[in-house]
């Protein structure tokens, strides 16, 4: 089972390239961030035609998660449970068989001190209290998405010059870390622990030909999982595409 996820800012502007992504690496599920699509303007059809079934939950201009997979999930939640409003489209769950897949997009948070900074770390806590409230660590889960923070120096082009920056902080990385403690593997780490590896590439200043890049898009498994992950990628050649997202798809496989 091959479980995928990407930033791809804009499902109007990327299309192609995810229909050209799926047909290529064939993958079992797809969580997408940033779709920046409302519902009623999804590309249901497009991804149909293509052999899958798509469970979206967007906004206009902002935000957006969509989870593109080959069969339907036997259940669907938006949003964090008991979250009437769903504040903000950043999270979709949906169940296929044993496994639980769990997409986000965690809030940027702009700079550190800021009011969105201080959003952000709500938002890990509320993460943290829906793994815990709706979950188990001993039950199959993915959590994948762009969580918009590098998890150690490994992630980062230049951990002196991001240390304290938004994204590396100290703080945003100690918030992530609880979730993570509540029962999750990072499986990119399972097969490669070298440094240099990246998934986002500012589309300024040559960042991505520079590989000036942080890690920030990630797969986490729960243990029961996490076990039978085999491999664990970023795939950097839609990165190389004319008009790509900035950041480039993660997938991680899985003997389920």
């Amino acid at each position: 089972m091959i479980i995928a996820s990407w930033n791809v800012n804009s499902i109007a502007v990327r299309l192609p390239h995810v229909l050209d992504w799926l047909a290529a690496v064939n993958p079992d599920v797809l969580c997408l961030q940033e779709t920046k699509s409302v519902d009623e303007k999804f590309p249901r059809e497009a991804f149909e035609k293509a052999g899958y079934h798509a469970e979206f939950f967007g906004e206009k201009t902002y935000n957006g998660v969509a989870i593109i997979s080959k069969e339907a999930p036997s259940r669907v939640q938006k949003g964090f449970i008991g979250d009437g409003a769903a504040d903000s489209k950043r999270l979709l769950e949906a169940q296929f068989g044993p496994v639980t897949v769990v997409d986000v997009y965690i809030p940027n948070g702009s700079e550190v001190g800021s009011e969105k900074y201080s959003y952000k770390m709500s938002w890990l806590e509320k993460l943290r209290e829906h793994l815990s409230g709706a979950h188990s660590p001993d039950k199959m889960l993915v959590v994948c998405g762009d969580y918009n923070i590098a998890p150690d120096d490994r992630d980062v082009y230049d951990p002196a010059e991001w240390g304290e920056q938004i994204l590396c902080s100290p703080g945003e990385r100690s918030a992530l870390e609880n979730v993570r403690a509540w029962g999750l593997t990072d499986t990119f780490r399972i097969h490669e622990q070298a440094a240099g590896h990246f998934s986002w590439w500012d589309y300024r200043q040559a960042a991505f030909r520079r590989n000036m890049g942080l890690r920030i898009d990630h797969i986490w498994a729960t243990a029961p999982l996490a076990e039978l992950c085999t491999r664990s990628w970023i795939d950097k050649a839609p990165r190389k595409l004319e008009k790509p997202s900035d950041h480039a798809p993660v997938a991680a496989e899985f003997r389920v």
